[in-house]
């Protein structure tokens, strides 16, 4: 079985989100099921000078977007056993960024039609070509409409997962003439026709033969019109292809045991390093060294999805009334960014605000915590809360997406639970929840490490996931 995995960012080259972490880490799992695999990317300047060197020409066209000729280079890597393909054009991915250009429409047009027309070319015919948000999503639409006519594509299946709803890619009318050199045929609604724009993520669920998302919770909150962000009616009426598979993280990165970066390891069976961790972080950042006081954190893009203005709301009131410290890493908003440095400068023993991206310190923080906040107002599936876990540290979690699929809310009456959750999207309930989690960390420090060491044991590799997503290729492939 063939598949070609086609992504907008992928770690270790360039990654602004989840997508670059699972378009790095799916594929890798599924090669050591014995997949034949292959991921295609953009070329961007952003990738580490050491990787760019990894890579070698092997050969050049030109793609027509538009009336123009387009050069195109494509470039290959093997890494980690996997076969990565690159699409070159200095015009469009020499930019210093990713995403948030005025011309993303052209950039990721020209890449869809750049990653079908590659296929002949490398002798590389896929039976399923999986690709991922709103960037590779008119792929499956071009396949049927501008690419039926060539013989060896049209088996090809089709699968797009939906890492992030609210980014659909919605353009005027005009970039199916002028980028992708097709008529009218697809403006419709059941094509790529949106309030007289076309959505290129709605053509890439109508026109592919499975949709996937982040963790099954989402699946079905994306139906709705709450979550759906304008395409729930499509997704509703395309029911029957959505499938919900949660994602993983990469266990040889995450380990507590082993992690390079952390400055003690630790493990379920002997937790001391984790208490060193708290009080080398402590130290590092200026706060008292104590280790019976708690040690919140978040690690996120400082926005009102992750959920930081219930934070934002509530951290006068924490600070003034129980005995804590918090760590907030990130950067984002600038009225979260100037509101959380406030907070600093307020409670200069108690709280740090970190408005910097540091992968490092991240794992650190990860390691160091006792409860780590992540009251998302929505939340596809979420890594963060499953590497805390892997790292003793609990989350408190708003019950969204994949939060809820992955946390298990402490039950006082069994001791069951890996993490402490809360219903109801409000400062409120989220401070009801920190102070609930308190008294447990406090009061009952046996329960507490019971629930670390639950926390710990949950499985979150991309063993199972993997395995999913196999029976899903298996299912479409079989019926060809």
């Amino acid at each position: 079985m063939k598949i070609l995995f086609a992504a907008a960012e992928a770690a270790p080259f360039f990654k602004t989100g989840g997508l670059g972490d699972v378009a790095y880490a799916l594929p890798k799992e599924l090669v050591k099921q014995g997949v034949d695999i292959r991921v295609v990317l953009p070329y961007y300047d952003k990738m580490p000078e050491k990787y760019q060197k990894m890579t070698e020409d092997v050969l050049q066209f030109k793609v027509k977007v538009g009336w123009k000729s387009v050069y195109c280079g494509i470039k290959k890597m093997t890494l980690d056993g996997i076969t990565y393909y690159f699409v070159d054009n200095q015009d469009y991915f020499h930019r210093g960024t990713l995403y948030g250009e005025w011309d993303d429409g052209e950039r990721f047009g020209f890449f869809s039609m750049a990653v079908i027309e590659m296929m002949e070319k490398i002798d590389f015919i896929p039976d399923v070509i999986h690709v991922n948000d709103w960037h590779t999503a008119m792929i499956p639409v071009l396949l049927v409409d501008k690419y039926h006519w060539i013989e060896a594509y049209q088996n090809i299946r089709k699968v797009i997962t939906i890492h992030n709803i609210r980014f659909q890619g919605i353009y005027t009318p005009e970039i199916l003439s002028n980028i992708f050199g097709t008529g009218m045929n697809i403006f419709h609604e059941d094509g790529v026709f949106y309030y007289d724009n076309v959505n290129f993520l709605k053509g890439g669920i109508n026109f592919s033969d499975i949709v996937t998302t982040v963790s099954p919770t989402y699946a079905n909150e994306i139906q709705t019109p709450e979550f759906g962000e304008g395409l729930d009616g499509v997704l509703r009426y395309n029911n029957w292809k959505i499938r919900g598979i949660i994602n993983g993280i990469d266990y040889e990165i995450n380990n507590p045991e082993s992690d390079p970066i952390i400055p003690h390891h630790f493990s379920i069976e002997d937790l001391t390093g984790k208490q060193e961790n708290k009080r080398s972080l402590q130290k590092r950042l200026g706060l008292p060294e104590k280790d019976d006081i708690p040690l919140l954190s978040s690690v996120s893009r400082l926005t009102d999805q992750k959920g930081f203005q219930l934070i934002q709301e509530k951290m006068q009131e924490l600070m003034s009334t129980r005995d804590v410290q918090m760590v907030i890493l990130g950067t984002g908003d600038p009225e979260f960014e100037h509101s959380f440095r406030y907070f600093q400068e307020q409670y200069p023993d108690k709280f740090r605000a970190l408005i910097e991206f540091d992968v490092e310190l991240a794992q650190e923080i990860y390691a160091a915590s006792d409860l780590f906040l992540m009251p998302s107002a929505f939340e596809p599936c979420g890594l963060s809360q499953m590497i805390s876990m892997r790292y003793g540290t609990l989350p408190l979690v708003h019950e969204t997406g994949g939060l809820k699929d992955t946390v298990m809310p402490y039950n006082a009456a069994t001791g069951e639970g890996t993490g402490f959750s809360f219903y109801g999207f409000s400062g409120y309930n989220l401070l009801g929840t920190i102070y609930r989690a308190l008294d447990v960390y406090e009061n009952q420090p046996q329960a507490w490490k019971l629930l670390m060491k639950q926390a710990m044991e949950t499985d979150f590799s991309w063993e199972q996931p993997s395995k999913h997503y196999i029976d899903l290729y298996e299912s479409l492939t079989s019926s060809t």
